[in-house]
């Protein structure tokens, strides 16, 4: 053979490799290996409380439902808010008080996203509280403070 040929075979071998290569997965930087949690009765079965005061409460700290690329990103606001009770256990009212709060993540449309803003409050409350609600974007869910869950 040719060294011609030769050096030409062998920078194609090269190229093959390490275009077939696989690439390896970080465990600790992949958030596609977070868990969903269990759905019932049409809610999240969530029991772990946050500790943080602005969890959900501020439009830099919302709940990240996810769920956009499954086309069930509004199903599980809901199924987020479903899960939640007063702090007494009270059953909670909300609604949709609309969209707002644009923000870059790579899972929105043209790399943008918009949160969800919902109401809610319950017989006997004082006030309507708020909460900010990102189904883009998934992280673990907890309770927010001053709230329980409705799973006992």
């Amino acid at each position: 053979m040719k060294p011609v040929k030769k050096i030409f075979f062998i920078l194609l071998s090269i190229s093959l490799l390490i275009a077939c290569a696989t690439k390896k997965n970080s465990i600790t930087n992949n958030k596609k290996l977070l868990v969903k949690p269990q759905i019932l009765n049409n809610a999240f079965a969530i029991t772990e409380k946050s500790t943080d005061k602005s969890y959900g409460y501020t439009q830099k700290n919302p709940i990240k439902v996810g769920g956009v690329k499954e086309s069930e990103g509004p199903i599980n606001e809901r199924r987020f808010l479903n899960a939640l009770a007063g702090p007494n256990g009270e059953l909670i009212n909300y609604f949709r008080a609309g969209s707002c709060c644009h923000f870059k993540t790579e899972n929105g449309i043209l790399g943008t996203g918009l949160l969800d803003h919902y109401r809610i409050f319950w017989k006997g409350s004082k006030d309507t509280l708020s909460l900010y609600i990102n189904m883009y974007d998934f992280e673990k869910l907890k309770i927010p403070v001053g709230f329980t869950s409705k799973i006992k």
